[in-house]
């Protein structure tokens, strides 16, 4: 059975990103969840029939997060909104969507 997952990190304080809003996004709105205290959705965002090919794009909203650390961050910020597009060309595996997160860079792959 296939799935889509997550993980957010923060790559300037060393810790998983708490709270951060996702969207998941196929032709549409699909999803919204806050990641918990270990940076990850509670379930897998997409699983089993839900999961189909195609492209799909998962909204990080980076900017909000990192507003709410306190840090003295000037408007506007270097990042806010991340979407990170990609294809799933076999609905039966599990992709791992990763994010590393700072307030001025970030970077994914294909995690497993």
């Amino acid at each position: 059975m296939g799935r889509l997952t997550t993980h957010v990190l923060d790559t300037a304080t060393g810790k998983p990103a708490v709270g951060l809003k996702i969207e998941v996004w196929g032709e549409k709105l699909l999803k919204t969840i806050r990641t918990n205290s270990d940076g990850r959705a509670d379930a897998p965002l997409l699983e089993g029939d839900a999961l189909k090919t195609g492209q799909y794009e998962l909204r990080f909203f980076a900017g909000d997060y990192l507003r709410g650390l306190g840090l003295n961050l000037k408007e506007p910020l270097f990042l806010d909104t991340i979407p990170i597009r990609f294809g799933v060309s076999d609905a039966g595996q599990h992709y791992h969507v990763p994010l590393l997160l700072s307030p001025f860079g970030y970077s994914t792959y294909r995690g497993s």
